[in-house]
């Protein structure tokens, strides 16, 4: 059996504009026989239900969205928003450099690949504005999140876009980075919608 997944977007677009679920309807329609995965801009369990009643696509894909939430898929299982603690946001970073060391080594150049990588994440994980501090559900994955204070110190300092606070975070996993580190994020995806 063939499958093909189709971005509702193109890459000119990068993400300035939302993708578009009404042409995946249509490839969907077009495809007949071969399944056809949809992907973009799933970043809540009712996009996901709802692309999947309204499109016809035999799946989704998820992307950037599990880079801003990766507890986006639990969420689609149970049906439901998860509220997710900042201990429990830092319990997945704490295992994401545990498997990090466990995979480059945890001599100095595996610390800093490590690090590199957390922080690139962090450049996505920063967009993630926790369910109970939203005024309405579900936050939209091309909507720029407004400064806020967390419920406690550490949700505030997850949610900074600030590469500084990433580096702090890093270290509080990591240990101290290195006196001429520097990091600059090379992701560069636009959060606005416009």
């Amino acid at each position: 059996m063939s499958a093909i997944t189709v971005h509702g977007r193109s890459r000119q677009q990068r993400y300035s504009k939302a993708a578009n679920w009404d042409y995946l309807a249509q490839c969907a329609i077009a495809s007949e026989n071969t399944q056809l995965f949809g992907n973009g801009d799933v970043l809540s369990y009712e996009e996901y239900y709802d692309h999947m009643e309204k499109t016809g696509v035999s799946g989704i894909m998820v992307a950037r969205g599990a880079l801003i939430k990766p507890w986006i898929f639990t969420e689609i299982k149970e049906k439901r928003h998860w509220d997710i603690s900042s201990k429990e946001r830092l319990d997945i970073l704490k295992n994401y450099c545990n498997y990090g060391l466990e995979h480059w080594g945890t001599d100095t150049q595996g610390i800093n690949k490590t690090r590199r990588f957390l922080l690139e994440w962090q450049s996505f994980l920063c967009r993630y504005v926790p369910v109970g501090l939203l005024e309405v559900l579900p936050q939209k994955i091309n909507e720029k999140p407004p400064p806020y204070y967390g419920r406690d110190d550490l949700e505030t300092l997850l949610s900074s876009p600030d590469c500084a606070d990433w580096i702090k975070i890093s270290e509080m996993l990591l240990g101290p980075s290195p006196k001429d580190f520097v990091f600059l994020p090379k992701h560069k995806a636009s959060m606005s919608s416009g």
